[in-house]
């Protein structure tokens, strides 16, 4: 018995072979055809040298090539890559040679960049990209393929290649990993057992109960035995949340509803479309502009019965939104990462406080920590960090400095512990403030950048905002607000700072703000803090609070 993503997948293909598994406009596959394309590409991976543990990387967006590619590279029990398309040539350099893959599947679109990189040359003695074979999706670009790594178009890699399923039994120890970019640093790649994280992303613990699933055929045959649900991951694939939604809905027999590019409007003509069910977003950065595409015209939504969020802050003001327009359809906001998988969630109720980023029920693996391990108590107010014991990573692949900070023992228990500032309720429920490398200190308290955006979201011309902390001689820091306004309005300071002290304490109100056209948000949502920082430092505000000027107390 083996809880690996092939053999999860295989069970479902194996019970329901002619139900539908991915749709993408007019194009669709059923389990049967899945089977036979995805077992002829892991048979051309294995023909290529690709043995158990070699790494494979996915240079692609959502689609249905790419949902064939993911399951070929786990059936030949390599190692995904996952590759973000919208990285420059410096972050692909490191990606290539820091994750030591041998093959790249990629859309033809990123042709010249792939091969920018490959035939970069190194005089420093580092080491280069290992890259010797690369398989090319058609995306409909004429863009030139180029030569080096030995190019083959992904027809012809699956042409001729055996559509039997005979590979050698799957282990729970072969290996899942997942890059993640972070808020700084250089892509690192996050690498665990698959039983593991199927246990707490793939449903291998039930969602609701906590009951681990003892029976590796449960998933296939609890779909078997009902209707034919339909998830429309957004996302991209990239983004882990993304690539395990679509993997629940093929352990399951599911329908997975992909496509490649985000369009608030093409999102609700597809739930129409392919009648999706649950649908699930980051947050604002998708939430936002899609609420605000179905207030423009009329949608078939009658299909869709769930919607749910994670990975990125889904501000009250947005919530609500979606609460009015949808009061039958649960709403979900999700808390966790690729260190710890599922954290917690919760389904939003109308009227809660617009205070701070998401408040959710923890699972009994999940946990707020104070420096030496000990747990913080419920209802002090104290701050700690979030950590997960159970099911986690095994390791940041070739970190092992970044692995002994992150993945610690306390008390005989081993923990991941990625980062995150928390704070336990009274009633138990854990309040998300967000990543500690980005709190700002101002004049000895801490401020959690998500809590005082999803206030700053409450103002009606605020459409999207990242807060960080700028340099002050007083109090060392102080709040700075980058907002992208809506329809060209400017809100003055001092309404932006009203909107905040309704919910949250007068220090962490914005004391300066600078107005962009556009928030930059990685492609899975998450705001780039970066960027924000590089904007208050390449410029003035555009306002500053008389407090700041005066040098009067706040």
């Amino acid at each position: 018995m083996a809880f690996t993503i092939g053999d999860l997948v295989e069970h479902a293909v194996d019970l329901m072979p002619d139900r539908t598994a991915v749709e993408s406009g007019d194009r669709s596959r059923t389990y049967a055809e899945l089977e036979a394309r995805s077992n002829a590409l892991a048979h051309h991976l294995r023909s290529l040298g690709v043995q158990p543990g070699d790494r494979v990387g996915l240079y692609s967006r959502n689609t249905i090539e790419s949902v064939e590619a993911m399951v070929a590279i786990f059936k030949a029990r390599a190692v995904m890559v996952n590759v973000n398309y919208r990285y420059v040539e410096g972050e692909l350099d490191h990606i290539f040679s820091d994750s030591g893959m041998t093959v790249l599947i990629h859309e033809r679109q990123y042709s010249t960049r792939v091969c920018n990189v490959l035939s970069n040359r190194d005089d420093g003695g580092g080491v280069r990209p290992v890259v010797a074979h690369r398989v090319v999706i058609p995306d409909g670009s004429d863009v030139e393929i180029g030569t080096l790594a030995a190019p083959v178009s992904y027809d012809d890699a699956i042409e001729g290649e055996s559509i039997e399923r005979d590979f050698e039994a799957r282990s729970d120890d072969d290996l899942y990993m997942l890059y993640t970019g972070g808020t700084t640093g250089k892509p690192k790649g996050v690498v665990w057992r698959q039983a593991d994280v199927w246990r707490v992303l793939g449903g291998g613990i039930d969602w609701y109960t906590g009951e681990p699933v003892t029976d590796e055929w449960e998933h296939a045959r609890t779909g078997a035995a009902g209707g034919q649900l339909v998830r429309f991951p957004i996302p991209p694939f990239i983004h882990g949340g993304s690539q395990w939604a679509v993997f629940q809905a093929l352990f399951s027999g599911g329908k997975a509803v992909v496509y490649p590019d985000f369009d608030a409007r093409a999102v609700w003509e597809a739930v129409g479309r392919h009648g999706v069910n649950v649908m699930f977003i980051t947050g604002d950065a998708m939430g936002r502009p899609m609420i605000e595409a179905l207030g423009q015209r009329d949608y078939d939504t009658s299909t869709l019965v769930s919607v749910a969020s994670s990975a990125c802050l889904f501000s009250p003001s947005i919530k609500e939104q979606f609460l009015e327009r949808f009061p039958n359809v649960i709403i979900i906001d999700a808390i966790g990462s690729s260190e710890t998988g599922f954290g917690g969630m919760a389904a939003v109720v109308k009227g809660e406080s617009h205070v701070g980023a998401p408040r959710v029920n923890a699972d009994k693996h999940t946990h707020v920590l104070r420096e030496d391990g000990t747990q913080v108590e419920p209802g002090t107010g104290e701050v700690g960090v979030l950590a997960r014991a159970g099911h986690i990573p095994l390791h940041y692949h070739n970190d092992p400095e970044k692995s002994a900070k992150t993945f610690k023992e306390f008390n005989g228990i081993r923990y991941s512990i990625p980062g995150d500032f928390a704070r336990v309720e009274a009633d138990g429920t854990i309040t998300m403030l967000g990543r500690g490398s980005m709190s700002i200190n101002t004049g000895g308290e801490k401020v959690y950048p998500e809590e005082v955006e999803a206030a700053l979201k409450g103002h009606p011309d605020v459409f999207d905002t990242v807060v960080v902390g700028v340099a002050d001689d007083r109090f060392g820091q102080r709040v700075a607000a980058v907002i992208a306004a809506r329809d060209s309005t400017r809100p003055t300071l001092e309404d932006l700072a009203a909107a905040v002290r309704k919910e949250l304490a007068g220090y962490k109100t914005p004391r300066s703000v600078w107005f962009v056209d556009e928030i930059k948000r990685s492609p899975a949502g998450k705001p780039d803090y970066r960027w924000a920082a590089s904007v208050t430092d390449s410029r003035p505000a555009d306002e500053i609070a008389d407090t700041e000027v005066k040098g009067a107390t706040r």
